[in-house]
């Protein structure tokens, strides 16, 4: 796994860089905002480690860039903020403008370690496929096939179905979807994530799989071979 570490104060930078090191994973560092887009254009990362508070470009438009590039699977990197940063506000805007994962500082380097474990295995960086029926995903290039050919999928309408197809015939609660997926309070509404049920249903041909609980959410079912 290939991590960026895109944080301009040296001792913090080095710290993340020496622990995930000896964990396995391999990592670059950026000390500032420019630096960290330029290796983004040019490298392939699995996860980006981001500090708000950077000079030349600051943390918030940088997420704001890398959510917007044309490479779909650049756009896609799971980003885990640190910043001390830390009002109610801020952790809001992070996740609004796309970031899976907020973490305040001062912190815990361990605490770190492990929401970086949680982030990769979350967003399916890795090997794995999942396949169900005639449809095979593909957590690590998000993609999507049934029957052999491509299905195209939001962002979110892939966060979802790889949600339900990792938690296949379990009941999934409303709540539990939506915060895992939206990354946000789910207040009770529940139009933004019946409409990307619907449509997960008519893109994947799936109306008798993904089964609606009464009162609680959802379930995908696996379909009989």
């Amino acid at each position: 796994m290939k991590i960026l570490i895109i944080e301009d104060e040296r001792p913090i930078n080095n710290l993340i860089r020496s622990t995930l090191t000896a964990d396995g994973y391999s990592c670059d560092c950026a000390f500032d905002g420019k630096e960290g887009a330029d290796l983004i254009e040019q490298r392939q990362y699995d996860l980006i480690l981001l500090d708000l508070m950077l000079p030349e470009i600051s943390g918030y438009d940088l997420l704001e860039y890398i959510r917007s590039l044309g490479n779909i699977r650049a756009a896609q990197i799971p980003v885990i903020i640190i910043s001390a940063m830390g009002q109610v506000q801020d952790r809001i805007r992070g996740l609004h403008l796309g970031a899976d994962d907020y973490l305040c500082k001062p912190f815990q380097i361990g605490e770190l370690a492990a929401r970086v474990e949680a982030v990769l295995r979350r967003s399916g960086h890795s090997n794995e496929k999942i396949r169900i029926g005639d449809v095979l995903i593909s957590p690590a290039s998000r993609q999507v096939w049934k029957a052999g050919t491509p299905v195209e999928l939001t962002v979110k309408e892939f966060d979802l179905l790889a949600e339900l197809a990792r938690h296949k015939n379990v009941v999934l609660s409303r709540e539990k979807l939506y915060e895992t997926v939206w990354q946000e309070e789910y207040t009770g509404e529940t139009r933004t994530l019946d409409s990307h049920i619907q449509k997960l249903r008519k893109k994947l041909g799936w109306n008798g799989q993904i089964k609606t609980v009464f009162r609680i959410g959802y379930r995908l079912e696996e379909l009989e071979q």
